[in-house]
């Protein structure tokens, strides 16, 4: 049987703002999406956007957080084999959750399936949705929407002491190059139009918060 919506919100209840039951959701309706365009096992795609964030999302940063793909898979084993899942789909689904972490690039989407949830996940880094989140998450950890980069951090991606990781500086450093790790044409579509609005709004901030606009 398949993991329900309910059953997998219960899962959330305790989520930092950035990783909520809402951004699991909007990942399960992309990865749908990207599911169905694609060609990839629905089912397999469903379970993985429904599981990928449940344990760990509590956390807005540390070690906890930095594993939480580790530990969410793990967590799929137990959901799936209790719904009577075959080994093999089990280990499809924690394939796609491992995965699909952008800041650990030691198992890479290997089946189309882990593809489609890496780009659902990414996507929803983006546009209107990934500007509200980046945000959201400055905020949550205490850091600016906006500072001026050091030359440092612009050249190297390195901070300077001291110096904030802002919203924008998430942008320059994560958000603004996502659409080149994308797998799927489609994704690919989407994040350039989205991407276009991401780098709009930055613009428009800085203007605004300069006194410019």
């Amino acid at each position: 049987m398949m993991p329900t919506i309910e059953q997998a919100r219960r899962w959330y209840e305790t989520a930092e703002p950035a990783h909520d039951f809402e951004h699991v959701l909007r990942v399960y309706r992309m990865a749908e999406r990207l599911a169905r365009a694609e060609g990839a096992d629905l089912e397999i795609v469903r379970a993985a956007a429904l599981l990928h964030d449940a344990r760990g999302a509590e956390s807005g940063s540390g070690s906890a957080r930095e594993a939480h793909h580790l530990v969410s898979a793990e967590f799929a084993a137990e959901v799936l084999e209790a719904e009577g899942w075959s080994r093999a789909r089990v280990q499809a689904v924690q394939h796609c959750i491992r995965a699909h972490r952008f800041r650990d690039d030691s198992e890479e989407p290997r089946t189309l399936e882990a593809k489609v949830l890496f780009d659902a996940d990414k996507l929803d880094a983006l546009g209107a949705i990934g500007a509200a989140r980046a945000i959201a998450y400055a905020s949550q950890n205490g850091q600016p929407w906006y500072t001026p980069p050091s030359e440092r951090f612009l050249q190297t991606g390195q901070k300077e002491p001291d110096e904030p990781h802002s919203a924008y500086h998430e942008y320059l450093f994560k958000l603004r190059h996502l659409r080149e790790r994308l797998f799927t044409k489609t994704a690919q579509a989407i994040a350039e139009e989205r991407l276009r609005y991401l780098s709009d709004f930055f613009e428009r901030l800085i203007a605004e918060w300069e006194g410019r606009r």
